[in-house]
């Protein structure tokens, strides 16, 4: 099985947007604002996306959809079901709070923990990783060696726990039993910043130590 992650960082954030390509088939993942190079690349490629997954529904991961939706009409937005009402509220996707609200729209499919999504010949399990928003999810492929973790574990950080329907406690323990049972090689791919590796996260990520977490 042949399986490739690019990844574009997109935007004033600095978001990490993933174009996943198996057997043909393509997903875009969490499209940032500015998505001209993903656009870019997927025209050079001859690629169109079946699938635009979000982990979340912040303003800086679903800022490329509507831009994307309008050249990829067919392609399915998929979102977290929890998330969904983020889409369209340009306070609850804190869209507003970068000086520009705007919407997407509604989801075409709604995301729930333990589903499986076929890309190619690729499987993706959705874990629950929400506590940065209130149905924040991560990819993961067991062939690829990979997981997608939006903003819920980056490398040496976790997602901010400040925000609006943010759970500090929500999202350690989500971490810990969706994304650091996972194997140690499995690459960490996150929504900001570079990729990491679970055993780095599970041994070096200073936010994961028992005193570090009681202090969110």
């Amino acid at each position: 099985m042949d399986v490739s992650i690019e990844t574009f960082v997109l935007g004033p954030l600095q978001t990490n947007t993933y174009v996943v390509r198996s057997d043909g088939q393509c997903w875009v993942v969490d499209p940032g604002l500015w998505p001209g190079r993903v656009l870019r690349f997927l025209r050079r490629e001859g690629l169109a996306p079946a699938a635009i997954l979000l982990t979340h529904g912040h303003a800086d991961h679903i800022g490329g959809v509507s831009k994307l939706k309008k050249v990829f009409a067919s392609s399915r937005l998929c979102c977290p079901a929890a998330d969904a009402h983020m889409l369209a509220d340009s306070r609850a996707n804190l869209s507003g709070l970068f000086g520009f609200a705007f919407n997407c729209g509604a989801a075409d499919e709604l995301i729930e923990p333990g589903q499986t999504l076929k890309c190619g010949s690729s499987v993706w399990l959705v874990l629950d990783t929400a506590g940065h928003t209130p149905g924040g999810v991560s990819y993961y492929c067991r062939e690829a060696e990979a997981v997608l973790t939006g903003d819920a574990l980056f490398a040496g950080g976790i997602g901010r726990v400040d925000l609006p329907g943010a759970s500090a406690s929500q999202l350690l323990d989500n971490i810990r039993s969706s994304l650091l049972t996972l194997p140690d090689e499995t690459r960490v791919l996150p929504g900001h910043g570079p990729p990491s590796n679970i055993a780095a996260e599970r041994v070096g990520n200073p936010f994961l130590a028992s005193r570090s977490a009681d202090r969110l």
